[in-house]
C-alpha cells in the first residue's frame, strides 16, 4: 500500500517526460529547417525570385549558344579548307574525289530543286471532324518523332541529294529527336511548325512521302484531329553545308 501512495508523483513524471522530450524535439527540427532554408534562399524568394532559371530558360540558352558555336565553326572550317586549297599538294583527280566525299557526307552547300514539309501541332481545342473517331486524346494532337523520323526517311528513298530540318543540314549521324513537345536536333532545341527541305527530284520526293506507310498514318490524323500537314515546291534552292562536329566510334571508308 505505501508503495502505490509513493508512486503516482514519480509515475506522473516518469508518464509526462516522453512529451516533453517530443516537443523539444519539434522545436529542434522547425529551427533546423529555417536555418536550411535561409541558406539555400541567401535573402531570395525562393518561390518565385527571378533571378533562379527555369529548366525551359537554361534549355534555351544553351540551345541559342549551341548556334552561335555552329556559326563560328562554320567560318573556322572554310578559312581552313581555303588555306588548304591554296597549296595541298594534291592533284585534280584527288580533289574531284575529296569534293565528292564532302558531299556524300553532307559538309559542302548542295544546289537544286526542293521540296519543303512543314509539320504542326493541331489547335488545342480541337475535336474529332469525322464519325466512328474518338475524341482526341492530348497525344493525338502534337507531333511526335516518329512523323518527323518518317518524313526524313521518306525523303531520303525519294533519292533527296541533301535535307535541312529547320535550319540545319543533316548528316548520317544526326538523331530527331523529340521531348515533349520539342524538337532536339544536334544540341539545339525547337518548337513547332517544323520545316523539312529536301534537294532532289520533286516528284519522286512526293511520291515517296505519298507511299510511305508511317505518313498514310499521319495523315489520318491530319484529316480527323487538324495536325498540321504541307508540302511545298520551292523552286532552286541552297543548302547549307553541315557546321557542326563529328563525333564517330566506328566507321569504314566509303567505297
Amino acid at each position: 500500500m505505501s508503495n502505490s501512495a509513493d508512486s503516482p508523483g514519480t509515475g506522473s513524471t516518469s508518464r509526462f517526460r516522453p512529451v516533453r522530450m517530443l516537443t523539444a524535439g519539434v522545436f529542434a527540427l522547425a529551427g533546423l529547417l529555417f536555418i536550411t532554408s535561409f541558406n539555400t534562399a541567401k535573402g531570395t524568394n525562393i518561390r518565385t525570385d527571378a533571378s533562379l532559371l527555369k529548366l525551359s530558360d537554361l534549355i534555351q540558352e544553351r540551345s541559342h549558344k549551341n548556334g552561335e558555336l555552329d556559326e563560328t565553326n562554320a567560318a573556322l572550317r572554310e578559312d581552313v579548307e581555303s588555306l588548304a586549297e591554296a597549296d595541298d599538294g594534291s592533284s585534280s583527280a584527288e580533289d574531284e574525289k575529296l569534293a565528292g566525299l564532302e558531299k556524300k557526307a553532307g559538309t559542302q552547300k548542295v544546289k537544286g530543286k526542293a521540296v519543303t514539309v512543314t509539320l504542326d501541332d493541331a489547335p488545342p481545342n480541337a475535336t474529332a471532324k469525322l464519325p466512328g473517331y474518338p475524341e482526341p486524346q492530348p497525344d493525338y494532337l502534337v507531333i511526335h518523332q516518329q512523323d518527323l523520323q518518317a518524313v526524313v526517311n521518306a525523303l531520303w528513298k525519294g533519292g533527296a541529294e541533301g535535307i535541312k530540318v529547320m535550319d540545319q543540314r543533316l548528316i548520317s549521324t544526326s538523331a530527331v529527336r523529340c521531348v515533349g513537345n520539342t524538337l532536339i536536333l544536334q544540341g539545339r532545341v525547337y518548337s513547332p511548325p517544323y520545316k523539312i527541305q529536301a534537294v532532289g527530284d520533286p516528284e519522286k520526293l512526293q511520291k515517296a512521302l505519298a507511299d510511305s506507310p508511317a505518313i498514310q498514318n499521319y495523315m489520318v490524323y491530319v484529316n480527323v484531329y487538324g495536325l498540321g500537314w504541307k508540302v511545298t515546291e520551292d523552286g532552286t534552292v541552297t543548302l547549307p553545308g553541315y557546321s557542326g562536329t563529328v563525333d564517330l566510334h566506328y566507321a569504314k571508308p566509303v567505297e
